[in-house]
């Protein structure tokens, strides 16, 4: 993977997770679990308004390119947007979070 390759991300709702592509080819996705995408409860019970952000996969070839990055801040981002907040089980997402403190006010109370 060369350092010019962009990596694109979308929200892909049947999947509840934001998947990361690459040439075509998926490298990675974040779990986000929303309450209203399948009209039923997350499983963490967290109530509406709260995305819960369980888990985040990266290929081992793509690691190190910034996929984790760019799923996390695309996620937090739509999160924003939404004017959702997050609870953020993943520790990739939480450690995320820690480091970049523009997105500290997203995460549940």
């Amino acid at each position: 993977m060369s350092e010019s390759q962009q990596v694109s991300v979308g929200y892909d709702a049947s999947r509840q997770a934001y998947v990361a592509h690459l040439d075509g080819r998926e490298v990675g996705h974040l779990v986000a679990e929303r309450p209203d995408d399948r009209g039923e409860s997350n499983p963490a019970d967290t109530g509406p308004g709260v995305v819960v952000m369980p888990h985040t996969e990266v290929d081992d070839a793509a690691e190190g390119h910034g996929v984790g990055s760019a799923l996390a801040r695309e996620a937090l981002d739509d999160v924003r947007r939404q004017g959702l907040v997050v609870q953020p089980v993943c520790p990739f997402v939480a450690g995320w979070i820690e480091r970049h403190a523009a997105y500290a006010d997203l995460v549940a109370g």
